[in-house]
């Protein structure tokens, strides 16, 4: 009886389709185990090789916590609004909606092929409109809400305009915009209906405001910072620049301290604990007021140094700093604009990480020292970001090294003062000097003779004095824009009236997408929603209707903005809980049983993306009484890359020859990514005819190959695996060939989870060829081999380190030692001649989790019903691991001759009565009598002559 990976894997995966095997009840006695993977977008290439690695490795802990005794929910759904979509959409015509479903079927296909214990009852997909008719509601509630500074918790808004009624905001301690103008409760109450609404936009937790947006002009949309890479756009590398737009944006900024103090309570790695740390970046200094020279205007600072207030020589505002406009001089109008113009090309992330580049304007104004009342020149420059902190900054030369650069680079221009040394007993000519827990203040009046802390300490004081600054605790963390300029994305559930937004009532969601006959921007460089004919909301209907009928009376204009694609990622974990619930996103019940993610698997990629946003909007669901726990996701882990093996031939200059690997030292040779289509990936051979036909290749159908021994060997090298490389791998492949079984164990076998580690086609083999020895413990090309009799002491020795071991690993997420000891196992058992039920029934359990489909089929022909997938984990007996003999070594004068296994329970005296006696002894010693007899029990037998 033959191994059939193919047959063995269909009819199971058929099995497990047809009898729900994986569902999880929302109503067990069992306990719960929820293990989740970040859910995918379902991009149109499919799955290749690196997709599945954190896929089997949830799925393994899932299969083993069900083997456990657990009530698993292991879900699966689709991120499924997103560009690529769009951008098709954009070149074909073709409704995103209809890609997005193809892809779906495909991804759905591939992942069906590998066995994985997926509770598809509760799939999601983000652009179902039964899915994001909750995501409006949580953005709703977002809105409907505001922080409280002293509950530290976010409030229903009719709370705070209760305080307005009866106190006005003189004492409202809340999370809001910077600079609201005081107001009593007489004037909140005489104020009308809009100029109320103006107000609290600058307290809910969601609002419209004009921010600093990372605009990208190719894909006609706003990016997030962590869109960008090396100043352009993640998606397609295009060119993106800063620009002011009215947006929507989310108020984490709120949640700063609770989303710093939260991650010292997650099972997560310290590098992605410590991502969102800078990310947030706290720090802890004070806000100080510079008055302008000639201007009603003040330039407000933050600064974590103020103590250094007497070395200030100039001050620097970011480009787009609000000020700058109203301050800058005629003089100094046209450079500044070219410097604005030339910034705005620059991504914060570019600016951030450019240390080298000295650039900056004068802007023709003066600033006032709070002290000394100096002049201080202000200049701009795009070393300092408007959305970090005040974007302005007090210079001080001697004591920060890019301030000490700027000076110098600028010194005696535009009134660029000489650096002032305000340290006590320190050189600065050279370098400016930061060490504040050595500084010792001087030539700063007050503070002379003070150190960092004294002096600070006495400064924030003196400020306070003089109302120009106080103590503050400041977040790099911003606010987050939720705005896209998209189509494919979740309507905002919003209408404007006066041009102030309006929540349409939560029995009325969801607000569904549109039909637009086009998806790019309008000619008036409205978002593509501006496409749509019926686009207006009925106030009196409560239904979408024609944009003919806007009359701002009853009917009115709904919001062409489109929300961002982590929206529906941000929550998807609660819908998983309760899946179906057609009234909320999930039940209390169904939140309380589930709580939170005990195991999450995923990219680190998304450090401060999505896990970021998630945690935010957990918290806040906590806040309003939703989330049942603070934090949404007790452990993580991040699953290292799975890099391709790129293949390569070698062009001469000019393109007429193609060398192979072995014959290119010391040439002028061009490398060019082949196609793993037209090589043998094992011999790493290229089919010299299947490349000339090639499309990629055409180029060279008339080339002379230079063979090395008759063959083109191709040149091999590890890199990311990319459709652009020809690198990619198919799942399907490998499991059409060896199953998907030995995918599985192959890819979990390649080295530690966390790792990146390179794909080898050519090691997959020896897994195949595992598999099919563990096949033929159990079948011979006749049938069933399997035994009633009793195991030897040796074969339960075996079981039983390997069932220790299993179970250390997968709590341990080691998987890939797991599977170094399944062929140890299998190995030690085939040397036994074990194929004893009681051995090999409990092998088909352990190996369950990693390799499911053989596991089933072994168990069925054991005699069992129904599925392995719940049989209990075989339990460890340590008594197996004792030894009760040992295989001694008999040496004479320190050679060993033979070995003798004995007892272990003997004492010397009765080994050295049974080795005397034992015919080699006699042999070895030729009537003679040994000197001297060394015996230590369980370890040396050693005669001496």
């Amino acid at each position: 009886m033959k191994y059939n990976p193919n047959e063995i894997e269909a009819n199971w995966q058929q099995y497990w389709a047809e009898n729900q095997t994986f569902a999880a009840s929302n109503h067990s006695e069992k306990p719960k185990y929820y293990v989740l993977d970040m859910f995918p977008y379902p991009s149109g290439a499919g799955l290749h090789v690196g997709h599945p690695l954190g896929y089997i490795a949830s799925d393994i802990v899932a299969r083993y916590k069900r083997h456990q005794g657990f009530n698993v929910l292991h879900p699966q759904g689709y991120d499924s609004f997103g560009l690529p979509a769009e951008q098709y959409a954009i070149q074909t015509g073709q409704h995103p909606d209809t890609t997005t479903k193809e892809n779906i079927a495909r991804y759905r296909e591939q992942l069906d092929k590998i066995g994985f214990s997926f509770d598809w009852s509760r799939e999601v997909r983000t652009s179902n409109a039964d899915y994001y008719k909750h995501t409006q509601w949580i953005f709703i509630q977002l809105f409907n809400s505001w922080y409280n500074k002293n509950t530290d918790k976010a409030e229903d808004i009719s709370t705070l305009t209760a305080i307005f009624s009866t106190e006005g905001n003189a004492n409202v301690n809340a999370v809001c915009d910077d600079n609201i103008a005081p107001f009593s409760a007489s004037d909140w109450n005489g104020f009308s209906k809009d100029q109320q609404e103006k107000i609290l936009l600058q307290y809910r937790l969601t609002y419209l405001a004009e921010t600093e947006v990372n605009w990208c002009p190719a894909l006609g949309t706003v990016l997030a910072n962590d869109e960008i890479v090396n100043g352009v756009s993640e998606r397609g590398g295009h060119p993106v620049i800063r620009k002011k737009m009215t947006q929507w944006s989310m108020r984490i900024s709120a949640y700063a301290e609770r989303l710093l103090q939260g991650l010292e309570t997650i099972d997560w790695s310290e590098s992605i604990k410590e991502s969102q740390r800078n990310w947030i970046g706290k720090s802890v200094g004070a806000s100080v007021s510079f008055n302008l020279k000639n201007h009603n205007e003040v330039i407000e600072v933050f600064t974590t140094r103020p103590d250094t207030i007497f070395g200030v020589t100039f001050m620097t505002l970011a480009p787009e700093h609000e000020l700058v406009a109203k301050i800058t001089t005629p003089e100094q109008k046209q450079a500044i604009e070219n410097y604005i113009e030339a910034t705005a090309k620059r991504s914060e992330r570019e600016r951030m990480a450019d240390v080298k580049t000295i650039s900056g304007v004068f802007t023709g104004a003066y600033a006032e020292h709070p002290f000394t009342k100096e002049a201080i020149p202000v200049w701009i420059g795009d070393y300092v970001l408007a959305g970090y902190g005040t974007g302005a900054v007090m210079a001080v030369p001697c004591g920060d090294e890019r301030d000490y650069a700027f000076a110098n680079f600028f010194k005696g221009q535009n009134g660029m003062q000489d650096i002032k040394n305000i340290f006590e007993g320190v050189n600065i000519s050279e370098k400016a000097f930061d060490d504040k827990n050595t500084t010792i203040i001087a030539n700063s009046d007050f503070l002379n003779g003070l150190n960092y802390k004294e002096a600070t300490k006495k400064i924030i004081v003196e400020l306070e004095n003089i109302n120009q600054g106080k103590g503050k605790t400041n977040y790099r963390l911003r606010d987050a824009v939720f705005s896209r300029q998209r189509y494919w994305g979740e309507p905002f559930p919003v209408y404007y009236v006066n041009g102030l937004p309006k929540m349409i009532e939560v029995q009325h969601l969801p607000i569904v997408l549109p039909e637009v006959e086009k998806y790019l921007p309008t000619e008036d460089g409205q978002p593509p929603l501006g496409n749509a004919t019926n686009w207006a909301w009925n106030i009196q209907t409560n239904q979408v209707v024609s944009n003919d009928l806007i009359d701002n009376v009853s009917v009115f204009p709904l919001e062409l903005n489109t929300m961002p694609g982590w929206a529906g990622s941000s929550w998807y974990w609660m819908r998983y809980m309760d899946a179906h619930n057609e009234t909320e996103f999930a039940s209390k019940d169904a939140l309380k049983y589930w709580e939170s993610v005990d195991l999450y698997i995923g990219g680190s990629e998304h450090a401060t993306g999505h896990l970021l946003y998630s945690r935010f909007w957990n918290k806040f669901l906590k806040d309003k009484g939703f989330a049942p726990t603070e934090e949404p996701f007790k452990k993580l882990i991040n699953q290292g890359m799975i890099l391709g093996m790129s293949a390569f031939v070698y062009r001469s200059e000019d393109s007429k020859k193609l060398y192979s690997k072995g014959l290119i030292k010391d040439l002028n040779v061009h490398p060019i990514h082949v196609d793993l289509a037209v090589i043998n990936d094992i011999t790493n051979e290229l089919d010299i005819e299947a490349f000339k036909k090639h499309p990629l290749y055409s180029d060279y159908a008339d080339a002379e190959f230079i063979l090395e021994n008759g063959k083109y060997i191709v040149g091999r090298e590890v890199e990311k695996m990319s459709k652009s490389k020809y690198n990619v791998v198919n799942p399907d492949d490998i499991c059409n060939e060896y199953g998907a079984d030995t995918l599985r164990l192959y890819e979990m076998f390649l080295g530690p989870l966390e790792q990146a580690k390179p794909w080898n086609t050519a090691g997959i083999t020896g897994v195949f060829g595992f598999l099919k020895k563990l096949w033929r413990l159990y079948f011979d090309d006749n049938g069933s081999i399997v035994t009633n009799g009793e195991p030897s002491k040796e074969s339960l020795k075996t079981l039983h380190k390997t069932i220790k071991k299993v179970a250390e690993d997968i709590e341990n997420f080691s998987f890939n030692t797991s599977v170094s000891q399944f062929m140890i196992c299998v190995n030690e058992l085939s040397s036994q001649n074990c194929h004893e039920r009681a051995i090999l029934g409990p092998l088909a359990i352990i190996l369950s989790p990693y390799a499911p489909h053989i596991a089933e089929e072994l168990w069925k022909q054991l005699g069992h019903e129904g599925s392995i997938s719940t049989v209990a984990f075989p339990v460890f007996d340590a008594k197996h691991l004792v030894e009760s003999d040992k295989e001694y070594p008999v040496s004479f004068n320190g050679k060993t001759r033979f070995t003798i296994n004995l007892p272990l329970d003997l004492t010397a005296a009765q080994i050295e009565e049974i080795i005397m006696k034992d015919e080699r002894t006699i042999t070895q010693l030729a009537g003679n009598q040994p000197k001297k007899v060394i015996i230590v029990p369980g370890k040396i037998i050693n005669l001496v002559g």
